[in-house]
């Protein structure tokens, strides 16, 4: 039986996987505190928040809330990426850290209650972001909305021009 601390650190790892979009599992040995701190900011940026738990406890919490089990990447000193909203910002953050950073590596993950490896979490990385989605999505509408406005007023001036036509002819004839 856990004793009273690991209780109340399982029930809060329990309570914050429950509230997430996605969790990303990193390694972070050998960052300095500075970088840890950047790593920090950055990743709080794209809406997210990152903590250092013990592996045991996630696996516990994990198995207990029957989501997939990842004992091949709960090993080793690990941080846990929490994303509130934007699973997609969250692994970028990670993503543009570690191309800097070559001491950060991107284990895996959990997203929608499936374990993802560290080779699709870094796909998920290289989405738009919902803010891009939704620009791209009212630039489409923009263009189509224009388009049809185009081709609307099109027909009016069409009709027009041929009716000047005829009567250019008319007078002639």
């Amino acid at each position: 039986m856990p004793n009273a601390q690991n209780r109340e650190t399982l029930a809060k790892i329990k309570e914050e996987l429950d509230g997430i979009s996605a969790v990303w599992i990193v390694d972070y040995r050998g960052l300095t505190v500075k970088e840890t701190q950047q790593l920090r900011r950055d990743v709080r940026e794209a809406g997210a928040h990152m903590v250092v738990y013990k592996n045991t406890l996630m696996k516990l919490a994990l198995k207990e809330m029957e989501l997939p089990e990842m004992d091949d990447i709960l090993a080793g000193p690990n941080a846990f990426v929490f994303a509130e909203t934007d699973a997609a910002a969250a692994a970028k953050a990670i993503k543009d850290f570690a191309k800097g950073n070559d001491k950060l590596v991107i284990m895996g993950g959990l997203m929608d209650g499936k374990a993802y490896s560290a080779e699709e979490v870094e796909a998920i990385a290289s989405l738009p972001s919902r803010e891009q989605l939704l620009g791209q999505i009212a630039g489409a509408i923009a263009g189509v909305a224009r388009g049809l406005a185009v081709t609307i007023n099109g027909v009016p001036s069409g009709l027009a021009r041929a009716i000047s036509q005829v009567a250019e002819q008319k007078p002639a004839a």
